[in-house]
C-alpha cells in the first residue's frame, strides 16, 4: 500500500508544487484547503503524515494554528503532523510542536525548502511506522517486524519486558550490536502507558559530537554558526512520551552531564540559552559498550550508569542461542523474498544446519543481510550450502569498486562460476554494485535521503528500501 500524505494549504499554488513533488516520490496524496475540511478527511481516512501550514487564512491569527495541532493529535495521535510556517510564527510552531507535531519548517521560495521539506517527510513516515507498527513476541509473521526466537535466553528477554514495560521507570538494553536492542525499545515503547505519545529515537554514535547536544536538548538561534532559528530538542519532542537513546555509551562527558541532569530534575535548557524547560519523558537507552571499563578509564560518568541502570535488560548474542536460527532465517526468507522477487524459494535442511555452525560477529542483522543476499542469488531456486557462502563472501569481494577494477571482478566471478563455487554470477553482480552505489551515495550525502536519492534518480521510499534491504545504516546528515 502507498503512503498516504494529506495536504492542509489554502494556497493552491503551494498546494499544487508540493502534491506534485511527493507524487513524483510515489507517495498518494490528498490535499484540503481549509483546517475543518482536513481534521475531517484526517479523521476519516488512514493518512501517515499530515502536512499543514500553521496559518491557513490570510489575516488568521497565529495561534489559531494551534487548535488545529491539538484537534489532530487528539483525533490521531501517532499522526505526525508537519508544519509550515514564517519566521514570525516560529514560536508558535515551538508551542505546536510540544502539543504534538512532528516538526516545523521554515516557508521558502528557496529550492532547498522543497528538498527539506521531502526528507522530512521521510522521516515523519518512519516515525508513523516505528510507533503504529507492532512488534510481536516470539512466534512471527512476514506482515510484522518480531523479534524471534524461543530459546531460554529469549524467554527471559520477554519476561523482562512484560515486568517493565509498563512502569515508569528507565530501562538499559545491553547487547553486542544486531542483537535487536530497538525492537526491544519499541516493544517495551508499545506496551507502556505511553504508547499513544510519541517515541522517539536518536542515535547517538551517528550524530556528530558537535551537533548531539542541540539535537536532543534544542538551540536558540544564533547559537551557533548556521542556527537561524530556535529549534527544540528530541527531548521536547518527546515530551509526554518515550526517548529511545541507542548507543548511550558514545555520549561524550559533557552530554553525559546534562543527561543525567534531564534525569534528574526533569529539566532541560536549549543551547546557547538560560530558560529552565520542564520535560515529561520517559528515558530508554542502550550500548554494547562495556559500561563498567568506560567508568574506570573515566569515558562514563558513575552517577549516569547507576541512573541509567534502574532496570536491565540483556539480550544474548546469536552465537549464544543458535536454536533460534532456524526460525529467524524462515522469518527474514518469508519477509524478504516476495520484495526481492525470490517469494517461491526455500531454505534446505543442510543450509539451516550451516547456518547454525557459524558465529555471526553481526548477529542477527548480519543473519538477515546474509538471507537477502541468498534471496537474490537463488532467484525462486532452493537456497543451499552453496549459495549461503556466495552470499557470506568477505567484505572485500563484495565491493568490487574499492579493490579491483569491474572488469576484474567480473572475470574473478566467472572464474568461480567455472569451479562451480557459485551460482547465478549474473545476481551477485547486481547485488554487489547496487550495494556499493547506494553505500558511496548515503556516505557521501551524509545520511540525507532526499540528497542520494536525487543523485540515483530514484524515489525516496526507494532508497529508503535499498538502505533497508542492503543493511546499510546512514550517518546523521549534517
Amino acid at each position: 500500500m502507498r503512503t498516504r500524505i494529506l495536504i492542509i494549504e489554502d494556497d493552491s499554488t503551494l498546494a499544487g508544487s508540493l502534491k506534485n513533488a511527493l507524487e513524483r516520490e510515489g507517495y498518494d496524496v490528498t490535499t484540503a484547503e481549509e483546517a475543518a475540511e482536513g481534521l475531517g478527511s484526517a479523521k476519516g481516512q488512514p493518512f501517515d503524515v499530515v502536512v499543514t501550514d500553521l496559518q491557513l487564512a490570510k489575516g488568521l491569527e497565529p495561534t489559531a494554528g494551534l487548535d488545529l495541532i491539538r484537534a489532530l493529535h487528539a483525533a490521531k495521535p501517532q499522526l505526525p503532523v508537519i508544519l509550515m510556517t514564517a519566521h514570525h510564527t516560529t514560536q508558535t510552531a515551538i508551542e505546536a510542536t510540544k502539543l504534538g507535531a512532528f516538526d516545523y519548517i521554515l516557508k521558502s521560495s528557496d529550492k532547498r525548502f522543497m528538498e527539506e521539506l521531502l526528507d522530512l517527510v521521510v522521516r515523519a513516515v518512519e516515525s508513523k511506522r516505528l510507533m503504529s507498527e507492532p512488534v510481536e513476541l516470539g512466534a512471527a509473521t512476514a506482515n510484522a517486524e518480531a523479534i524471534v526466537g524461543n530459546s531460554r535466553s529469549m524467554q527471559n528477554v520477554y519476561k523482562e519486558i512484560g515486568r517493565v514495560a509498563a512502569k515508569p521507570i528507565t530501562v538499559l538494553i545491553r547487547g553486542e550490536t544486531g542483537t535487536g536492542k530497538e525492537l526491544i525499545a519499541r516493544a517495551l515503547y508499545q506496551h507502556s502507558d505511553r504508547a499513544n505519545k510519541p517515541f522517539v529515537i536518536v542515535n547517538c554514535v551517528a550524530i556528530p559530537e558537535t551537533l548531539l547536544e542541540s539535537e536532543l536538548f534544542g538551540h536558540e538561534q544564533g547559537a551557533f554558526t548556521g542556527a537561524a532559528v530556535r529549534r527544540i530538542g528530541r527531548f521536547e519532542q518527546a515530551d509526554g512520551g518515550t526517548i529511545f537513546l541507542d548507543e548511550v555509551g558514545d555520549m561524550t562527558m559533557s552530554t553525559q552531564a546534562k543527561l543525567l541532569r534531564v534525569l534528574q530534575e526533569k529539566t532541560i535548557q536549549r543551547l546557547g540559552g538560560k530558560e529552565t524547560i520542564s520535560v515529561d519523558v520517559r528515558v530508554i537507552a542502550a550500548t554494547h559498550r562495556d559500561l563498567e571499563k568506560a567508568m574506570s578509564e573515566n569515558r562514563f560518568r558513575e552517577d549516569l550508569y547507576y541512573r541509567l541502570n534502574v532496570a536491565v535488560i540483556r539480550l544474548p548474542p546469536l552465537r549464544a542461542r543458535r536454536e533460534d536460527i532456524p526460525a529467524l532465517a524462515r522469518y527474514f526468507h518469508q519477509r524478504h523474498g516476495p520484495e526481492l522477487g525470490s517469494q517461491n524459494s526455500v531454505i534446505t535442511p543442510e543450509a539451516i544446519k550451516h547456518l547454525q555452525q557459524l558465529d555471526w560477529p553481526g548477529n542477527v542483522r548480519e543473519l538477515e543481510n546474509a538471507v537477502c543476499k541468498a534471496l537474490l542469488l537463488a532467484r525462486n531456486h532452493p537456497i543451499t550450502t552453496e549459495i549461503l557462502d556466495a552470499a557470506l563472501a568477505k567484505a572485500a569481494q563484495s565491493h568490487p569498486a574499492t579493490t579491483q577494477t569491474i572488469g576484474d571482478y567480473i572475470s574473478s566471478l566467472l572464474d568461480r562460476a567455472q569451479r562451480d563455487d557459485m551460482q547465478n554470477a549474473e545476481a551477485k553482480l547486481f547485488w554487489d554494485l547496487e550495494h556499493e552505489l547506494y553505500r558511496q551515495a548515503i556516505e557521501r550525502a551524509k545520511g540525507n535521503q532526499a540528497k542520494a536519492a536525487k543523485w540515483l534518480g530514484v524515489s525516496r521510499p526507494t532508497m529508503r528500501e535499498k538502505l533497508k534491504v542492503y543493511g546499510l545504516r546512514p550517518p546523521f546528515k549534517t
